[in-house]
């Protein structure tokens, strides 16, 4: 379970999970290409920023490579995939973590924004691994994680608990955890690993506290970062003939595969 020599694309690695799985990977040497929409401190209202997590990366002796992609335009999807394999090789790991998310009630949710929220988090997974599964193909060596939620569990009910508006972010993390079932299956043979990942807990990332998530659960419910960056490192490096077509959530992934977590506040 090594990164040594590996080249690794994160998405939506300006802040938050992102960011942390992009640093833990760049500290265990492989070389990341660090991919969002904010370039720089200030570009977005919410902290964090490529040239943040940049810093943060060669802080620590890693490599990095920055590639500013708005993943709702197909055109970015591409230049992501051809500029990281021309500036560092062939792409070994793809890390699906970018999203973008609106909490409306479904009456009341806004076209563009449904179409955004698809676009980011179902329709871009879904195309940079149709980029890249070519040349792990033809190495016969791959590991993709998509980053998903709890929110793909369907509620519970009747009765049911107050109203939330989180319906179609729900949908876009059950369709991208159906996606990876199926295409862990289509690519077995192949030596390529396909899972999905989610916190088990709330992950106090700074979307989570704009949209004020984290007033919504008890304490114990907020779950360092950590648990998932190491959950992430574990399905990136482990044998594809085992570890492969889970929709799994991090402290249960941790235990199961006996990992340590050094863990900071929550």
């Amino acid at each position: 379970m090594s990164m040594e020599g590996r080249v690794a694309v994160v998405t939506g690695a300006s802040r938050g999970i992102g960011a942390a799985i992009a640093e833990r990977f760049a500290l265990d040497g492989a070389a990341v290409a660090v991919s969002a929409r904010t370039v720089e401190e200030g570009d977005h209202p919410l902290p964090g920023s490529i040239a943040t997590t940049l810093r943060s990366i060669a802080d620590g002796g890693g490599t990095a490579l920055p590639v500013a992609a708005d993943l709702s335009k197909q055109e970015d999807r591409a230049r992501l995939v051809e500029t990281v394999e021309r500036e560092l090789g062939p792409i070994d790991i793809l890390v699906n973590n970018a999203a973008v998310t609106y909490f409306e009630p479904v009456d009341k949710f806004q076209e563009a924004h449904y179409r955004l929220m698809f676009e980011v988090q179902v329709r871009a997974p879904f195309e940079l691994a149709q980029l890249v599964l070519p040349g792990m193909r033809e190495r016969k060596r791959g590991w993709i994680l998509n980053i998903s939620s709890g929110a793909a569990i369907h509620p519970q009910g009747p009765p049911y608990q107050g109203g939330g508006a989180g319906t179609t972010y729900g949908m876009c993390k059950a369709a991208l955890e159906r996606f990876t079932t199926g295409l862990a299956s289509e690519v077995y043979p192949d030596g390529i690993a396909v899972n999905a990942l989610s916190p088990s807990g709330l992950v106090k990332t700074p979307g989570v506290v704009h949209h004020q998530l984290d007033r919504m659960v008890p304490p114990e419910r907020v779950e360092p970062v950590e648990y998932i960056v190491e959950a992430a490192y574990s399905l990136c490096t482990g044998d594809p003939a085992v570890l492969t077509g889970r929709v799994t959530y991090a402290r249960p992934l941790v235990s199961e595969l006996g990992l340590s977590v050094e863990a900071g506040p929550a």
